[in-house]
């Protein structure tokens, strides 16, 4: 059974990792993806012929979420293409990891504009359509480290944190004409970044884990699915933890 079939997705920060995985399960199950990409055009064209392949549209747009100017022109771009968007997931994010005494200004409003204003830039260009339609489903990408804050990240938790008041705000405010909002909150996922990291290092953070694993970007993108089809009808507000219980 294909849970979003015929729906047209949107998903920033699409061309590697979790955005990757999200985009491949929901072509699997239906959908129409189009999505952005910052830097990495390999990838991206790579990936828009792969999902094409599984029988969807599929459109890679280079696109700067943390710009307002270029979320709206995008916006119209995906209409004239898509005809229409029933999903939006905000998934773009960087790190730019320091100890508070060594950030730089500079780090910390480089991680806030892409991580948090890209969420506000991109669900205002959304809204008239989703408001128009009196439907959709709004996905941010928050993070454990957003929920329980971790030494050496102020600036990412920060952004973060702020996912999740966003996220409780809009459901409030778009609820009444069917529009949900919900934040996901990945923990410890192994990616091709993480991949860089010393293996000792890696082992050491899966045996603190309850699930005694890693995550994989397939294990947020289920999740992501769950929130962007109608099995989750009636779910709007809310931070799911996908984390292998790191928090319990």
């Amino acid at each position: 059974m294909k849970l979003l079939e015929g729906k047209n997705v949107i998903i920033t920060g699409a061309s590697r990792g979790i955005g990757t995985g999200i985009a491949k399960i929901f072509a699997n199950h239906g959908a129409n993806v189009a999505f952005t990409y910052s830097s990495s055009e390999g990838p991206a064209a790579e990936l828009e012929k792969e999902l094409t392949a599984m029988g969807v549209k599929a459109k890679a747009y280079k696109s700067n979420a943390a710009n307002f100017k270029e979320c709206e022109s995008l916006i119209a771009s995906v209409l004239e293409d898509f005809g229409g968007i029933d999903v939006l997931i905000n998934n773009a994010g960087i790190t730019k990891d320091n100890l508070l005494m060594r950030m730089s200004e500079e780090d910390f409003d480089a991680v806030i504009e892409i991580n948090l204003k890209s969420v506000f830039n991109m669900t205002k260009a959304v809204q008239r359509t989703l408001l128009k339609q009196r439907h959709g489903s709004i996905i941010n990408m928050s993070s454990v480290v957003g929920v329980k804050g971790n030494a050496g990240q102020t600036n990412y938790a920060a952004s973060k944190a702020g996912i999740i008041g966003f996220t409780k705000s809009v459901a409030l405010e778009l609820g009444s004409r069917n529009i949900r909002c919900n934040a996901i909150a990945p923990g410890f996922i192994e990616t091709e970044m993480t991949g860089k990291l010393d293996e000792k290092t890696v082992q050491s953070w899966r045996d603190a884990i309850p699930l005694k694993r890693g995550g994989s970007p397939e294990d947020v993108a289920n999740a992501c699915l769950f929130l962007a089809s109608d099995l989750s009808a009636y779910v709007t507000g809310q931070v799911l933890h996908v984390d292998g219980g790191m928090l319990t």
